[in-house]
């Protein structure tokens, strides 16, 4: 018997829902901002908005961010280090330096700064990497190198 893979999305990743099929920015945004909606839907959209990608989707996505849900705050944090879009910085940093925020997404948020590459996160990143909640110091310091990796386009890691 053949085994079936799971779809791999064009980010190289399998994603815990597939993306929407509707590409309508104002209405992804609206579904995964409902709280009422079911969480798989509101992945759904998620995922359609990044592989949608731009400033415009990058906000629908962090309207989001004001959700109830850290798995959900996690998944968006995650995407926008995919997206590797720097018009995502502002918002991640918004959530990395809330010490209210559950750490799943500061620790993902501070990531996903790293992955984006924008030197402008070097100050955030640098501050944190102290953080009195470790998985955030280490998320911090993982970030950085990152960060320089990315920013500096090297093609291997271990270089």
């Amino acid at each position: 018997m053949e085994e079936k893979r799971p779809e791999v999305s064009e980010f190289d990743s399998v994603d815990p829902a597939p993306p929407s099929p509707i590409i309508n920015v104002p209405e992804l945004r609206a579904t995964i901002c409902d709280e009422e909606e079911k969480m798989f839907q509101r992945m759904r959209a998620l995922f359609a908005l990044r592989n949608i990608g731009g400033s415009d989707s990058v906000e629908a996505l962090a309207a989001a961010f004001s959700s109830s849900s850290a798995l959900l705050k996690h998944e968006i944090a995650y995407v926008m280090g995919q997206m590797q879009d720097s018009a995502a910085v502002p918002y991640l940093i918004d959530r990395l330096e809330d010490h209210e925020e559950d750490v799943m997404v500061r620790h993902e948020a501070a990531e996903a700064l790293g992955a984006i590459g924008d030197r402008k996160a070097l100050g955030v990143l640098e501050r944190f990497k102290d953080d009195k909640d470790i998985v955030v110091a280490e998320s911090c310091e993982v970030a950085l190198d990152l960060l320089e990796w990315v920013s500096s386009k090297k093609l291997n890691y271990t270089e």
